[in-house]
């Protein structure tokens, strides 16, 4: 499957040497335009694995769109400027940037610098789905620790006997142990008596 690219440049001769060149290494080009606006729109609608961004172009700048598109990791994004002041380069990373080239730019560096942006973003993307997870396990966790407490309060069930029963429910019902828990908090479960 091929890496796809949006270009959002306001020269058109460079869109379209860009366009060539990276067409010519394999990747397909899905969308391009000459408007900073527009690119917000059409990353989203075109969800790109990659928006090669111009800083200066009319309707909003590159890094106003590469703050947007980063922020809900839209896709990656590689800024194109004919401006190498460390500054720049600087806000380009803080707008969420994983790399940046420099015009007049050699097809040797093009490559490079696009293969490395889709791989750090690949790394941001699978870090946060790892930590979306964590989190959920962690909140899962306090779920069901504190139904086990209630069942040791409300029941007189030790510790080990509140889990298997939590535990054994949700086998028999072929649900998450959390919902079990939500249950047994809710007042809606609780185990049999004697």
């Amino acid at each position: 499957m091929s890496i796809r690219v949006m270009l959002a440049e306001d020269e058109a001769i460079i869109r379209l040497d860009l366009k060539e060149t990276l067409e010519e290494e394999g990747y397909e080009v899905v969308g391009e335009t000459g408007r900073g606006d527009e690119a917000v729109a059409l990353a989203r609608e075109l969800k790109p694995d990659l928006a090669i961004l111009d800083i200066k172009m009319p309707g909003l700048d590159g890094l106003e769109v590469a703050r947007e598109l980063t922020s809900d990791r839209v896709c990656a994004v590689l800024i194109l400027s004919a401006f190498s002041q460390r500054d720049l380069i600087e806000r380009a990373r803080d707008a969420g940037a994983l790399a940046y080239l420099v015009k007049p730019f050699q097809r040797s560096e093009l490559v490079p610098a696009v293969e490395v942006a889709i791989g750090r973003f690949r790394e941001l993307r699978a870090l946060t789905e790892l930590t979306e997870s964590l989190e959920e396990q962690l909140a899962a966790r306090k779920i069901i620790d504190r139904a086990k407490g209630l069942l040791i309060d409300t029941c007189g069930l030790s510790e080990s006997s509140a889990f298997s029963f939590i535990q054994h429910t949700a086998m028999g019902e072929r649900a998450t142990m959390q919902s079990v828990a939500e249950r047994v908090l809710a007042g809606e479960l609780r185990p049999e008596g004697p």
